[in-house]
Formats: structure tokens, sequence, C-alpha cells
């Protein structure tokens, strides 16, 4: 499981770095870019692991992972961010995403309540992440500076280099996925725990760390709306894209007690962390204390999941 979490993260961040590159060689907006291909780095090893747990029979660690990384996202991710520096969250990000995000979650959760997600309402969460995509497309061609560049999208870069980054990290992230998927799977079996509990907290925990790392840099560097924008918007790709997968591929019954805990935990935290920013007050703020409360909230959910099992 480390050696496929570690290759994981490595693997991500050179396919979109080979992806990005080839965008930019064929022509194409660095907005754009940034907001789709890097977009989907921060979460390619969710999809990748859902992906494999689903083929592989393994459907309750699939959908802990995308769940239980939501939940880290919110309390583990943005908790440790707002105690690196406290974070005064401005502009569209409170407004519009977030907004977005929970309108994502009550479709998410309005499939599962029957207590199964199945082949049609997984391509109804993948026609829904479609237009979620084309939707932050339009609004970021819309923007004032389109063509602002960022800093992961390589100036430089050969078709032919692009292409073996590509196709490398594709097959490490396809080799690594199957790796942590195994090698969860056995430690479940070995810890006498169902393979839904390593989902929502060794898989998620390990497939959140680009999360973790790009948002806790940007509060460092003063850059709190990035910050949270990467968490909102990988929170999007995990609740349409993520949860796509096991429908998809392979319909299963919801374990109820998904349904009981860790979807509403999942509202939870999300409400408070809204709560957290005083919406209706201008600056919005998140202070170290408010982000403690979020890391206490992740240990305390942790707990529970274990407790519970």
């Amino acid at each position: 499981m480390i050696v496929g979490f570690v290759v994981l993260v490595w693997a991500a961040d050179r396919f979109v770095l080979g992806a990005a590159g080839a965008a930019r060689n064929f022509g194409v907006s660095p907005l754009v870019i940034g907001l789709t291909i890097v977009g989907f780095g921060t979460s390619a090893p969710e999809f990748l692991v859902s992906a494999i747990a689903a083929a592989t029979g393994s459907e309750s660690l699939c959908v802990g992972n995308a769940i239980g990384s939501n939940i880290t996202n919110v309390t583990l991710v943005l908790g440790m961010s707002a105690l690196v520096a406290p974070m005064a969250v401005v502009g569209s990000v409170l407004r519009r995403e977030l907004p977005i995000l929970i309108l994502c979650m009550l479709l998410a959760t309005g499939l599962m309540l029957d207590g199964h997600l199945g082949f049609v309402d997984g391509w109804i969460l993948a026609g829904a992440l479609v237009v979620m995509m084309g939707w932050i497309v339009w609004l970021g061609m819309r923007s004032e500076s389109p063509d602002e560049p960022s800093d992961e999208i390589p100036d430089d870069m050969s078709n032919l280099m692009a292409v073996v980054w590509i196709v490398l990290g594709l097959g490490l992230l396809l080799g690594s996925s199957r790796m942590l998927v195994w090698g969860a799977s056995e430690l479940a079996r070995m810890m006498g725990v169902g393979e839904l509990v390593i989902g929502l907290s060794v898989v998620a925990i390990g497939t959140s760390l680009p999360e973790l790392a790009a948002s806790v840099m940007a509060a460092r560097r003063g850059e709190h709306e990035l910050a949270v924008g990467n968490v909102i918007g990988s929170n999007m790709f995990n609740t349409l894209g993520v949860l796509a997968l096991p429908g998809i591929i392979s319909p299963h019954e919801i374990d109820p007690m998904v349904l009981r805990r860790d979807l509403p935990m999942m509202f939870l935290v999300t409400l408070v962390f809204f709560l957290m920013t005083k919406f209706f007050q201008r600056p919005s703020h998140v202070s170290r204390l408010e982000g403690g409360i979020l890391l206490f909230g992740f240990v305390a959910y942790m707990a529970s999941v274990y407790v519970m099992q």
C-alpha cells in the first residue's frame, strides 16, 4: 500500500505534466488546461483506485474512497491549511462553487437513497460531471484574464516528451492503483474489518495527499482562495466522477452504514465549513481555531468509522 501511494501521487503528477504540455503544444488555452487537465490531476488517484476497485469486485472500497476523500478534504486538508495560515476567502468560490458542490452531493445522495448504485445512476453522475466541466470551462473563458498562465503548465515540452510522460504516467497510475487496491483488500482481511472502513480511512487519506500538498502550499503562499477552490473542485470530481465508476463498472448494493453515517457526515462537515467562512460577512475568514475544529472533526470521524464498523 505504501509503495502504491507513493507511485500513485508521482504518476498523477507526471501524467498531468505530459497532458498539459501536449495540450499547450496544440494551442489549447492555458486557462482551459488549468481548469480541466490540472484540475483533474489531483483527483486522478481517486478515479483510478475506484475504477480498479470496482473492476475487481471491491465496490465498498470504491464508494468509501469517494465519500471518505470528500470528508478528508474538508476536515484534514482545509483544517491543516487554516492552521498553516488563517484563510481569508473572497471572490466567487463561496458564492458559486460551494453551492454547486452541495447540489452535486444532493444528486449523488438522491441516487443512492434506494440502497443501490446502478448502471443508470452511474451514467447520470457521469453526465452531470461532463455538464459541470463544460460549465467550468465556459466560466473560465468569460473571465477577465483568460490567458493567465499556470505554474503547472510546461512552457517548452516537445510532443515526444509529452507522450512519454502521458504513457508512463498512465501506466504507473494503473499499476500503482492495482497495487493499492490489492494491499487495501488484504489489509482489511488481515485486520478483520470491512473494505468500506479501509476505503473511508486509509485509502481516502492516501488518495487525498495531492489535495493536502497543493492546499497547504497555497495557504503558505497566501493564495487562500486557491487552497479552498482546490478542495471544492476535487470534491465535485469525487462526488460525480468517482462515484459514477462503481455504478457503471459494477452496479451493487450500498452498505447501509454509508447512508446512516458517511453521507450525513459529508454534508455536516461541508455545512460546518460553509458556516465557518461567515458567508454573509466580507471578507470571509477561517481562523486557526476553526482549522483546529475541522481537524478534531477528522479525528472524531475516523474513530467513529472504526467503532461503528
